[in-house]
């Protein structure tokens, strides 16, 4: 685990950073920029990017890092758009990003309305002010010709939400072993950054039996009373309270009628917990629950024809760094140098997860303005004060990349 800086260090390069007039330029132009950056978020958002189907907003945030002069823009092959905005060379290359598609499924209105200088729309601000954000950041940047020392790329994931099971970051990730460092902009918050990650294993568990008619053939196994054996017995788990450790059924479905003993039902559960050893003896603890459950059923009618199928289709692993991590402390005088108290978040599961499980400095940094019903229809964005956010990854930035002839990277390559 990477130690912390030295506390002189990082004052000094936040105090050289800040008398940089090009630096000081780019944090006025942010604050003059707001009006481009919501534009852009209203834009973005009313481009749908549903779970699995991001592609159209994908487009359409390549033509944007295009647009702002990035080299080797690009969509890979899962889907994730990035470029590069190359430094001298010398320095670490991070990779900053906000992640495409949104919680709603194809159809949703996500047509944005404005009232009071709110706006309403589902999507408008997990994550698509991050998107707005990261384009912010590389605007400013150009507008006053930064040189870094170390090398940026800038860009938008896929599959952060739900099912998706950060299949973004984890391709880009697999496909670029020499990243040093990763920022996601993700969350309410402008102070806020997420240093530790929730790790979740995510199931489908489909219980099948004969099937029948609920009179003639009594006595028959029901896959039904199976799965409600499984959740009675998976509700009565204990876990514990720290590390935080929880589990839930979510979608339950099953039978075909009133009067016909189910041949078939099933459910999704979501296990989570912050740390990869709770987590492991929960899941131990489930798929022995499960599978019990069929034991009983077929035993209960002395038959042994109910199965069951189990599909983890979720794994986003738990990860820890230090508080004192340099990336950490980075963050912390970023926020410090737009004059804000930093606040070390609470575990969350974000992207940022797999790369920190891999050992690499990663961390999730809130957005501007304020928030609310996310992943709801009714989910809102008051996006006043927006600019601290930006300037805060601004200069998080710069400190983890450093500045040519005037500040060292404080992220080691």
């Amino acid at each position: 685990m990477a130690t912390g800086l030295n506390v002189k260090e990082v004052k000094a390069v936040y105090e050289a950073l800040l008398k940089n007039k090009s630096v000081k330029k780019a944090l006025e132009f942010i604050h003059a920029d707001h009006d481009n950056t919501v534009v852009e978020q209203v834009a973005m958002t009313e481009i749908p990017a549903p779970p699995f189907k991001e592609q159209r907003r994908a487009e359409d945030f390549k033509r944007r890092l295009q647009k702002l002069g990035l080299e080797d823009v690009q969509m890979d092959a899962e889907g994730n758009v990035y470029g590069i905005r190359r430094g001298n060379g010398q320095g670490p290359r991070v990779f900053v990003s906000a992640h495409l598609d949104t919680v709603f499924p194809e159809g949703t209105d996500i047509k944005v309305r404005e009232e009071d200088g709110v706006l309403y729309a589902p999507g408008i601000g997990d994550d698509t002010r991050g998107l707005a954000e990261v384009l912010a950041v590389v605007r400013a940047m150009n507008e006053v010709n930064i040189k870094t020392v170390g090398d940026i790329i800038f860009g938008g994931t896929v599959g952060e939400e739900g099912a998706g099971d950060l299949r973004g970051v984890k391709a880009f990730f697999a496909d670029h072993p020499d990243i040093d460092g990763f920022l996601s902009l993700d969350g309410p918050g402008y102070n806020q950054i997420t240093y530790l990650g929730t790790g979740s294993f995510r199931y489908a568990v489909t219980f099948k039996g004969p099937g029948g008619h609920s009179f003639g053939d009594f006595g028959t196994p029901s896959a039904t009373h199976a799965l409600g054996r499984a959740i009675a017995a998976i509700a009565d788990i204990e876990t514990p309270e720290q590390p935080k450790t929880t589990f839930s059924v979510g979608e339950v479905k099953g039978g075909t009628s009133v009067n016909a003993i189910a041949q078939e039902a099933s459910m999704t559960v979501d296990l989570r917990s912050n740390d990869a050893v709770e987590l492991a003896k929960l899941d131990s603890q489930f798929l022995t629950l499960v599978k019990k459950a069929v034991e009983e059923e077929n035993a209960k009618w002395n038959d042994g024809r109910i199965t069951v199928e189990i599909d983890r289709f979720g794994n986003r692993p738990p990860a820890s760094q230090s508080a004192e991590a340099p990336i950490v402390q980075v963050a912390c005088a970023a926020v410090e140098a737009i004059g804000a108290k930093p606040q070390l978040g609470q575990p969350s599961s974000t992207d940022a997860n797999h790369p920190m499980s891999l050992g690499i400095p990663a961390i999730t940094v809130g957005l501007g303005g304020t928030f609310g019903n996310a992943h709801t229809l009714e989910e809102w964005h008051n996006p006043a004060n927006g600019h601290l956010a930006i300037q805060k990854s601004l200069m998080t930035i710069l400190g983890l990349v450093g500045v040519e002839n005037t500040s060292s990277a404080l992220l080691r390559k």
